[in-house]
């Protein structure tokens, strides 16, 4: 593999190249595939909260210059001599991890994302230059065929496939691992990026959708993703209205806020589940709605390549997909503030085309 190592071409990319600068058009370099590689000539890359948090150094480690990007969907344009899942023009996928140790016990079960070693798609630590992984926001990726794929939606769903790879991916985990099904009432708080995809996924998965929003404007939003019940969280009485009655929360919700209120929505033995992020803690919550009704706080990361599969199959047996808005490149940095704003039905995916400075194609 060493005589492959030093061949890269460039590729057209957007990112930072400090904490405090706007995002910019930039060349940045890509290694010629290896043996076990398959290279993804990118269609759209969807925008997560998370490439904001990373680029704008909000998250301790941000290596420049920064390209980030984890929703990645697109074709293939070329693979390695010993790979043998995909072929040149293949629909793919890459979602927010590129590489693991591949041998630990969170390997062999499935659960890469778990894994000490586990590479993110950018500002992960690699061989190639500039020695950190630079992610999607960009014309081309070349990644190990372990960590791409498989597309099976049609074609002219693809931009709107970009958000599963990790707005579905990171609400699925937890709909699975705590069996949200038929039967089930589960909650889904913060109707954004990834509460809008997981309203629509529980829905599938059968079970009583309750969305908590502290918008009463998003009330007929979440019901037309499919949530049964919709509750503004600023609402006592309609909170009240749902005590001890949920089996599962999933909480999206990125800032910092009071979670006893949620608890003590929960059954005896109910979960509630953290997927949202924030850049400063949550307030401690109180002991005593834990153990009063044996209660668990739990937290979630994104999911496996073999669950990350499964969620991407269900999806296009369900006709599921993100509700997205279009971007080009050089909309960026606008889209980061509208993102901030809250701004967005429901998640931003970049058109790949318009980063060699045109006006965007249709693909």
């Amino acid at each position: 593999m060493t005589d492959q190592v030093h061949h890269h071409t460039h590729v057209r990319a957007y990112g930072a190249n400090s904490a405090d600068k706007p995002l910019e058009a930039m060349d940045i370099p890509r290694r010629a595939p290896g043996h076990h590689d398959v290279q993804i000539d990118i269609a759209f890359c969807g925008v997560c909260h998370s490439d904001l948090h990373t680029v704008r150094g909000e998250w301790a480690g941000t290596l420049y210059p920064c390209v980030p990007g984890h929703e990645i969907v697109g074709r293939v344009s070329a693979v390695g001599a010993h790979v043998s899942g995909f072929q040149v023009g293949d629909l793919v996928g890459v979602g927010c991890m590129v590489d693991s140790c591949g041998h630990c016990h969170d390997c062999e079960a499935g659960l890469e994302n778990y894994c000490d070693g586990m590479v993110g798609t950018y500002n992960g630590k690699t061989a190639d230059a500039p020695g950190h992984t630079l992610g999607g926001y960009s014309e081309r990726i070349v990644v190990n065929e372990r960590y791409v794929l498989r597309v099976r939606h049609q074609p002219d769903q693809l931009a709107a496939v970009a958000p599963l790879l990790c707005a579905g991916i990171t609400t699925w985990s937890p709909l699975r691992h705590w069996q949200a099904g038929p039967g089930k009432k589960v909650g889904i708080v913060g109707i954004g990026g990834l509460g809008h995809m997981g309203i629509k996924l529980a829905r599938a998965l059968g079970a009583h959708v309750v969305a908590f929003t502290t918008s009463e404007s998003k009330r007929a939003d979440a019901e037309a993703l499919g949530a049964h019940e919709v509750v503004v969280s600023r609402d006592a009485a309609a909170m009240a209205a749902q005590a001890r009655s949920l089996d599962l929360i999933v909480n999206t919700v990125a800032a910092p806020h009071d979670l006893d209120a949620f608890l003590t929505l929960l059954k005896r033995d109910g979960t509630m589940v953290l997927v949202g992020a924030p850049a400063s803690p949550h307030p401690s919550p109180q002991v005593f709605n834990l153990i009063m009704k044996r209660r668990a706080l739990a937290g979630s990361m994104i999911g496996g390549i073999p669950e990350t599969q499964e969620m991407l199959d269900f999806c296009a047996q369900h006709g599921i997909v993100a509700d997205i808005e279009m971007i080009r490149a050089d909309e960026i940095n606008a889209a980061y503030e509208r993102m901030l704003q809250g701004d967005v039905k429901y998640r931003f995916v970049i058109d790949s085309a318009t980063l060699a400075g045109g006006a965007g194609t249709t693909r």
